[in-house]
């Protein structure tokens, strides 16, 4: 579960929400990108086909890789129970980074931390 910073806080009131079923797919790896999603309710499995990377929960991020770099979904996404994100477009990423620098210095732990998980995974294999 992702706890190193509670992104909800600052999307709180927003009105652009996903709702999933569980089961249903938020986007699939390989898939273009330029939205990142904050985690409402319920909890999202990172995948790459039947290996789980990580279980994310309210408040947590999910997609913000892509929308830093660019690149294709490295994994894909899907519901593991009833959720709801919140959308956040690549042009609103910008400005939360310019004008909230503690905001980018959260996206910046998570993807430190995610890589520190990753690099541990390689080790074990």
């Amino acid at each position: 579960m992702e706890s190193t910073f509670d992104f909800l806080n600052l999307f709180s009131g927003d009105e652009g929400v996903v709702r999933l079923a569980p089961g249903e797919k938020l986007f699939a790896k390989g898939d273009s990108a330029t939205t990142m999603f904050v985690v409402r309710t319920g909890s999202l499995q990172v995948h790459d086909g039947n290996i789980i990377y990580e279980t994310v929960g309210p408040g947590g991020i999910l997609g913000e890789m892509a929308i830093v770099d660019g690149a294709s979904r490295s994994a894909g996404v899907r519901a593991e129970h009833e959720s709801e994100v919140i959308a956040i477009d690549q042009a609103r990423f910008l400005r939360m980074v310019e004008r909230t620098p503690f905001f980018a210095i959260r996206i910046m732990q998570v993807l430190t931390r995610r890589l520190r998980h990753s690099n541990e995974r390689v080790r074990t294999l």
